[in-house]
């Protein structure tokens, strides 16, 4: 997406990184640029203002529920794996053995 309009940060980053954006994980020089955007492009700034409430809504109904030890262990352990530039296996770790093998008739 772009509004059309020349930006010194393009639509399109602000976009692919708008997520790193709300959630504060980003340089806050890169900050400064998006924020810097939102001033100048309304269309970016609309789309920000809809995945914040979003996201906001997600948290407000989902945030309650518990996560089970080892789902949360082995979610952790793959983004530590992806952080750390390592072989990411393609199969879903978070299955369970049962549910990666199919079932026979």
């Amino acid at each position: 997406m772009s509004c059309g309009e020349p930006h010194e940060t393009d639509c399109s980053e602000v976009l692919d990184h708008l997520y790193e954006f709300l959630d504060h994980e980003m340089p806050d020089s890169d900050c400064t640029k998006f924020e810097q955007h939102f001033e100048e492009c309304s269309p970016c700034l609309e789309k920000y203002g809809l995945e914040q409430a979003v996201k906001k809504l997600v948290k407000r109904c989902c945030g309650h529920d518990d996560v089970p030890t080892d789902l949360r262990s082995k979610v952790m352990g793959r983004i530590e794996l992806i952080r750390s530039g390592q072989v990411v296996p393609e199969h879903d770790v978070t299955a369970s053995p049962q549910a990666a093998t199919p079932q026979e008739s």
